[in-house]
């Protein structure tokens, strides 16, 4: 329960952010913030809060095991926006993002194990004080989605219904900026804020967590994945690191650095 820098960009659903200035602005380093109550998948399975749902890789298990079909119909369509597909690599949609929020949100961490909600509870307490609301993961996200979800379908447009311009207006002014206000007890600000970090942690987490889905989003930035040991290649500086990317999944398989070929470029 920390809010480490760096944080999400907040223009990331605004007009002319392209792919490579999102990844470049997010950086490896996103892989492993976090946010609020949202925590690192590879520091959860170590600490043993993940149950089983938690560790499927990507498209192995297609079906959903917590978000409704309405849920799921404003979870895909909002991702897809925060990390659209325009531009260069790959979009939350090809990377899987919905799938990873569903495994962990139906999984022990969404349940709120070893999450403290003891209160007191104070909404106006600085950023360093940590999560300041009595709700689990799944209770947040599922009232949040629910009053939006409820609202928009009064007014008659679901969100998933939306253009794409209409769908990043929404995201900015009425999410990103708290316009939106109340969403059943979670502000619509605080909701964007856990959107959006649950979005970059499903883009660029390890595939064994249901995202980056043939680690499409590691390709992407060029990031070698579970590879546990440098200690070879730790004085080559500056140099392309010939290997990978390689999942937990097959951490088993990983080679030896080509240490010749990268030997040669100094």
């Amino acid at each position: 329960m920390r809010n480490p820098e760096p944080k999400p960009p907040t223009d990331v659903t605004k007009e002319g952010m392209s792919r490579r200035s999102f990844t470049d602005a997010i950086g490896v380093a996103s892989v492993m913030t976090v946010l609020g109550f949202a925590r690192p998948a590879v520091a959860q399975q170590a600490a043993g809060l993940l149950g089983p749902s938690g560790m499927h890789p990507a498209g192995a298990e297609p079906g959903r095991i917590f978000f409704t079909d309405e849920e799921a119909d404003f979870v895909n369509a909002a991702v897809a926006r925060l990390i659209p597909s325009e531009g260069e690599g790959p979009g939350a949609t090809e990377a899987n993002v919905p799938n990873f929020m569903d495994k962990q949100l139906g999984g022990a961490w969404g349940k709120g194990e070893r999450l403290f909600l003891g209160g007191p509870y104070d909404p106006s307490a600085i950023p360093q004080l940590g999560y300041q609301l009595a709700y689990t993961p799944a209770e947040f996200f599922r009232r949040a989605i629910g009053a939006i979800n409820h609202r928009l379908q009064a007014s008659g447009t679901p969100f998933a219904a939306m253009s794409a311009e209409a769908q990043d207006q929404f995201l900015g002014e009425q999410l990103e900026q708290g316009a939106f206000g109340d969403l059943d007890g979670v502000p619509a600000k605080l909701f964007f804020e856990h959107l959006m970090q649950m979005a970059v942690e499903g883009y660029f987490s390890d595939p064994v967590y249901g995202g980056n889905k043939d680690m499409v989003a590691w390709k992407a930035i060029g990031f070698p994945g579970a590879y546990d040991s440098y200690r070879e290649t730790i004085g080559l500086h500056g140099q392309h690191f010939a290997i990978g990317p390689y999942s937990l999944a097959n951490h088993d398989k990983i080679p030896d650095p080509d240490m010749k070929s990268m030997e040669s470029q100094q």
